[in-house]
């Protein structure tokens, strides 16, 4: 062999080298991802194994546009308390659920944490529809402020481009409980329903993309009467929260709750392509933010002592507004799935929850990687739902 040829099976034996320590160093989220990449860009119809990677990428993939949602300079932390004793079998649970993540606050202390799907305390997961209990807490905010006058105002009083439409007598409070009597499918396996139709539309000028589509939809009921799930509602409550407070809504979440707050870690909120945070969905955070956030919310959305929220906002948005049968035994609130027993919910695609129970001083936050968006084929939600109860009978069994 020359001394050529010699020094070229080097080169290339460097270079194979050089590249298996690429792959290593990379990680097993993103080695699975990048073994099966996604050939659309709608997570709703992606396969199981792009699921398991990309829900902790989803701001880190080329094709999915995001903005910062920045931390402050001083986290809060989280007081670690006794483990939970319970005879519910929760590994058992997080096999089933495909979980990410599962982290339990009991009076504000973290009495239970666990990662599954290569996750860790301080990698993000996405939202999914968890994200519109924030989008309504920011509402909430903007009201305290004077920015909006009241939830008996029209939408099109603050969305001028909706005079005219089906929402143009349309009311915030029916926005906030799904109400609008606009029609609107929201059919997470039919690649020809709205929900998976909404993120293709393009803006008019200066008029958001959301609107666009949304101006030109039909009329179905009576505002106020029948419930109808609709995330293209929430991404409009987006909209007008900010054209009423000139901030874009990131940066607004930022400014009131997750820098003063204490979150821990950067997150990111999943943009529409005119530019505008998509509020009806995925905010990527850390499973422990999550939980930071119900806590947020079940001690009154308080900071510095004092709530930012109007004195009832808490009471009315988690009390059942409007009752449904989507969602097994939650009703509906301000974007908060409510229960008779004071418990209630932000619920995501695909396994996402903060569950919170003022009675028993609990913070449930789960992120899971389900088969379906609704958890029907495996029963993932009926079993999600049995969890919350056994964790809230453990707590029952402590105090006694």
């Amino acid at each position: 062999m020359t001394h050529r040829i010699r020094q070229f099976f080097i080169f290339i034996l460097i270079l194979v080298g050089l590249a298996l320590i690429g792959w290593w160093f990379i990680g097993p989220t993103w080695r699975l991802f990048l073994s099966n990449p996604p050939t659309k860009t709608d997570v709703l119809f992606w396969e199981q194994s792009q699921r398991d990677s990309g829900f902790a990428l989803s701001d880190q993939i080329p094709f999915v546009k995001t903005v910062p949602i920045e931390p402050g300079s001083r986290p809060r932390a989280l007081d670690i308390g006794d483990p939970l004793v319970t005879d519910y079998d929760i590994s058992a649970f997080m096999e089933r659920q495909n979980s990410a993540s599962i982290v339990i606050l009991h009076k504000g202390a973290v009495r239970f944490e666990a990662y599954g799907l290569n996750q860790a305390a301080d990698k993000r997961w996405t939202s999914f529809s968890v994200a519109k209990a924030m989008t309504s807490t920011l509402l909430g905010i903007a009201i305290a402020e004077g920015h909006i006058e009241s939830l008996s105002d029209p939408v099109s009083q603050y969305i001028e481009e909706l005079r005219g439409s089906s929402y143009d007598d349309v009311t915030i409070h029916q926005l906030l409980t799904m109400t609008s009597g606009v029609a609107w499918t929201e059919d997470y396996d039919d690649p020809a329903s709205d929900v998976a139709l909404f993120n293709d539309a393009e803006g008019e000028g200066d008029t958001p993309a959301i609107v666009t589509y949304l101006k030109d939809l039909p009329r179905a009921h009576e505002p106020g009467t029948i419930f109808n799930y609709s995330t293209g509602e929430t991404n409009l409550v987006g909209i007008l929260i900010e054209a009423a407070v000139g901030v874009a809504l990131n940066t607004y979440l930022s400014d009131k709750i997750w820098e003063p707050y204490g979150m821990a870690g950067y997150a990111s909120w999943v943009i529409s392509d005119s530019g505008e945070p998509i509020s009806g969905c995925c905010i990527q955070a850390t499973a422990r933010d999550f939980a930071r956030f119900g806590q947020f919310i079940l001690d009154g959305a308080r900071l510095d002592g004092a709530s930012v929220l109007p004195d009832d906002w808490l009471s009315e948005a988690t009390r059942t507004q409007i009752r449904t049968d989507r969602n097994q035994t939650f009703d509906y609130g301000y974007q908060w799935w409510t229960r008779d027993d004071g418990s209630f919910a932000a619920f995501g695609a695909f396994g996402q929850s903060i569950f919170i129970d003022p009675n028993r001083d609990l913070v449930i936050a789960t992120n899971a990687s389900w088969r379906d968006a609704r958890g029907k084929i495996a029963d993932q939600r009926a079993d999600r739902d049995l969890f919350f109860e056994a964790i809230q009978a453990s707590i029952d069994a402590e105090d006694g």
